[in-house]
């Protein structure tokens, strides 16, 4: 794979304090990374010298080859930027929004496209004030691919939103990266790396705690986990104590809870499916990138 951001040694510093301190990661071409972290933890303040929207106290960036402080016009003209908190003019009709920014680029993508690809044809002529939350996204997202970015970065692109419209954002967010536009995603939210990240790095009081897929974040975690299903024909839940990885396998009523390490779920239903038991109400619990997340920093999101 091809690095398309390259960061050593990133340093920023307010009043003496390190908010980003001599943090170093890379990014491929056409990957969605994550940077995951709670609020205060210097996602925002990393990524914004990234972009060259700040000036970082130390260290080396490179996205594309360019320097964000250095080559900034030149960056500028080949990503995409979706900040934190984004506004319009309340009145700003979309299509009008779309033409300025168009404005800003030498050869930008059609936006009568983007209206369509993204669902905003029929509020062309809507004021911003008008649009519901998902709408804005929808907006805030075509605004960063008006210029055919190669690399965009969202922040905290779900904020705000219900359950429906996050999801519904997440599709686009994956549309993004099927278009070969490298995504850079920060977030505070598990499901939403998690879903969505091809890695992932956690951010904690300005330095990575952790930088894997999420898979591999959950792995090194470690600990053990619980599989609870109901079967559905006579078995001794004993006998799957002697499986590679199982600790313990217990019954509550019609229940059967079984614990244990590594993959022992694989072999707990290989073994099910041997005896030809089958099961309902099957669900894997305690290994997930927030028990991962906790495991890694020693502390919840939300502390």
């Amino acid at each position: 794979m091809t690095a398309v951001i390259e960061v050593t040694g990133l340093t920023k510093r307010y009043g003496g304090l390190a908010v980003v301190d001599d943090i170093a990661f890379h990014v491929d071409a056409g990957e969605i990374f994550g940077i995951l972290g709670p609020n205060g933890a210097g996602k925002t303040t990393a990524v914004e010298c990234m972009e060259g929207l700040r000036r970082r106290d130390g260290g080396e960036v490179r996205i594309l080859g360019l320097d964000p402080l250095t080559d900034r016009h030149r960056l500028h003209q080949r990503i995409g930027v979706q900040l934190q908190e984004s506004q319009l003019q309340e009145k700003l009709k979309v299509r009008e929004a779309l033409e300025l920014y168009a404005s800003f680029y030498p050869n930008p993508a059609d936006w009568r496209e983007l209206l369509e690809r993204w669902g905003l044809a029929g509020k062309a002529d809507a004021k911003f004030a008008k649009l519901s939350g998902g709408q804005k996204q929808r907006l805030f997202i075509a605004l960063a691919l008006i210029g055919n970015p190669e690399v965009v970065f969202l922040d905290e692109l779900t904020s705000g939103l219900d359950p429906g419209a996050r999801h519904a954002t997440w599709d686009l967010i994956s549309q993004v990266r099927a278009q070969g536009v490298t995504v850079v995603l920060v977030s505070h939210f598990m499901d939403e790396v998690e879903e969505l990240c091809d890695r992932v790095a956690i951010l904690e009081r300005g330095r990575i705690a952790a930088l894997d897929t999420p898979a591999g974040l959950v792995d090194r975690a470690g600990g053990e986990y619980r599989v609870r299903f109901r079967p559905m024909a006579p078995l001794d839940e004993q006998s799957l104590t002697a499986l590679p990885g199982v600790v313990s396998a217990t019954r509550r009523g019609n229940q059967v809870d079984v614990t244990g390490t590594g993959d022992f779920a694989s072999a707990v239903t290989a073994e099910l499916a041997r005896r030809q038991v089958l099961v309902a109400d099957l669900r894997i619990e305690g290994r997930s990138l927030d028990s991962a997340y906790v495991a890694l920093t020693g502390r919840s999101m939300e502390s």
